[in-house]
């Protein structure tokens, strides 16, 4: 029980940490920085962003461990009760499409925080003096900056479903069903 326990806090307090940090910095600190002006704008911007990394990587290694032990500790369930496997296929799925997203957006993120302080209207919009490289990977964190927390939020949607599935008579007619 208490296994059981430390995954859900592990996979929840994860989760809540990388799909508030994402959002928060596309709703604020990438606006926010724009008020910085000029190449200060790319600076403030990289800092935030170097700042939250090793936070947000901690974040997604609590939800992996989480969910790991999560679907260990639940894998009677997930045989047996109707409707299980669906959802963690999709939780799974949901996951890998999110952990991808923040690999890739982490490696633009790498070549804008590399070039230093660059000129941006905003933490993902180039100024038009920025370098083409540089202009290039901001564009595509300006798309990619929506779709973490998208990812993210879905995943604690389907989080929610999966907790009204371990209701004890929920597990008791899904299994009748099975």
């Amino acid at each position: 029980m208490a296994r059981n326990t430390l995954s859900r806090s592990l996979h929840d307090v994860g989760l809540a940490a990388w799909f508030g940090g994402t959002l928060a910095n596309a709703v604020a600190l990438n606006p926010a920085a724009g008020e910085a002006g000029g190449r200060d704008t790319g600076r403030v911007a990289n800092a935030g962003w170097d700042r939250w990394t090793p936070v947000n990587a901690a974040a997604i290694g609590a939800h992996v461990v989480g969910s790991v032990g999560q679907l260990l500790g639940n894998r009677g369930r997930v045989a047996r009760q109707q409707g299980v496997a669906g959802m963690s296929v999709l939780k799974t799925a949901l996951t890998v499409a999110a952990l991808g997203v923040t690999a890739y957006s982490r490696s633009l993120g790498i070549v804008v925080s590399g070039a230093g302080a660059v000129p941006a209207r905003s933490g993902t919009k180039p100024a038009k003096r920025t370098k083409a490289e540089v202009a290039a990977a901001q564009e595509q964190l300006d798309r990619l900056q929506w779709v973490i927390p998208a990812l993210t939020g879905a995943l604690v949607a389907v989080s929610s479903y999966a907790g009204e599935q371990q209701r004890p008579g929920e597990v008791a007619r899904g299994i009748a069903q099975h």
